[in-house]
């Protein structure tokens, strides 16, 4: 394959992996793009020859043209810098990584110009869903889902109908916290909100998995990606992260998707549909873990899931003013400002301080988003 990628957010977890897929491959990367880290950005720069390059904080963009002086890259910077790289006509597919709200108008300039979109992208569907789908679907661009939770459904329904899909099973590690009650949770600390169990990911995503808010985030996003109901999504702990989920038929047969908890292989499989290649990674052995467990959430507790389903449930801005609430009040915890209990609190607090409001138009995201960020930070101080 000759297949030509621009990966946003390729300093991350994620990005970083793609690399190394796209590396053994032999594909082609045509730009890459970071938010600040300009000498691992550059590092990769000089490895993968990109013809377009961008740092998304404005403040590292002389730095990184110094450092890049003496290679042929062009160096751009900011959201005008990922619009860019989203829309080049060079694109066979745009993988979209980074974090946060920052990722929905790249992707949605993306599908605009036509191209194919590999999707790590949380925020992207959970505040603008109604937007990206249908934009994906008047332009006649395909979103391939890289979570592995959603990759693993995507893989289920390879090869049957999908109007014969009956409910999907989500599974969840249950982060580092599976079993503690509320009051165990007024006690925890950075340092171990940032101990996840089976994966390893960027500090944002991992304090979300340890308030289970990733797995609302990825109940909304299947809903989206799936045109499905949320009575039609149930989520299941599964500690050891080997089935990455599952998907029911109207026969109640059950078709699950199971390996190691590597990212590589959706990372793989959402750039190289319909085709399979060898991965670089391990493979699975079932007896080397003996058991695998399976659990129902304690939504009680984990305060963000419930808040999640709730918003998706109620629809219309609540999941994107969740969300923004959930990022800060993610990034007030990580800067010691509130405690970890908190974090549930504030963002349930959004579905009762909130009028209903639909979502028409980017415009719209961006102001729910606006209010529900300077909200979470008049409760902060």
């Amino acid at each position: 394959m000759n297949k030509k990628v621009s990966i946003l957010g390729s300093t991350g977890s994620i990005g970083t992996q793609s690399l190394e897929v796209c590396e053994k491959h032999g594909f082609d990367i045509v730009a890459l793009a970071a938010h600040s880290s300009v000498g691992l950005l550059s590092e990769q720069v000089r490895k993968f020859k990109p013809k377009y390059v961008c740092i998304f904080n404005d403040e590292k963009y002389s730095e990184l043209n110094t450092t890049l002086a003496d290679m042929d890259v062009e160096i751009l910077c900011g959201m005008e810098g990922l619009c860019k790289i989203a829309a080049l006509e060079e694109n066979d597919i745009v993988l979209n990584s980074v974090v946060g709200m920052v990722g929905l108008l790249p992707t949605l300039t993306a599908i605009n110009a036509g191209k194919d979109v590999a999707l790590a992208n949380k925020e992207t569907l959970v505040a603008g869903g109604t937007l990206v789908t249908a934009l994906a679907e008047e332009k006649g661009v395909k979103i391939y889902p890289v979570d592995s939770e959603h990759s693993a459904i995507f893989q289920c329904l390879q090869g049957n109908k999908r109007s014969q899909l009956s409910r999907i099973i989500l599974t969840a590690s249950g982060g580092p916290f599976f079993g503690y009650s509320y009051d165990q949770l007024r006690n925890v600390t950075k340092a171990d909100a940032l101990k996840h169990p089976n994966w390893d990911m960027g500090n944002k995503i991992t304090i979300d998995s340890a308030t289970l808010m990733n797995k609302g985030l990825e109940f909304i996003e299947a809903k989206w990606l799936f045109d499905l109901a949320p009575e039609q999504i149930e989520i299941v702990v599964h500690r050891q992260s080997v089935i990455h989920s599952a998907v029911e038929y109207d026969d109640y047969a059950v078709i699950a998707q199971l390996g190691v908890p590597d990212m590589k292989i959706p990372i793989q499989y959402a750039l190289t549909y319909p085709d399979r290649y060898e991965c670089p990674t391990k493979r699975l052995s079932l007896t080397d873990y003996g058991t695998l467990t399976f659990a129902k959430p304690d939504y009680d507790t984990f305060k963000c899931l419930s808040a999640a389903i709730e918003g998706i449930t109620r629809g219309g801005a609540y999941p994107c003013l969740i969300n923004s609430a959930n990022e800060e009040a993610v990034r007030a915890f990580l800067h010691d400002e509130i405690k970890f209990i908190q974090i549930g609190e504030i963002v349930s607090s959004v579905l009762d301080k909130f009028p209903q409001s639909e979502i028409k138009c980017y415009e719209d995201v961006m102001s729910a988003d606006k209010q529900a960020r300077e909200y979470v930070r008049n409760i902060i101080g």
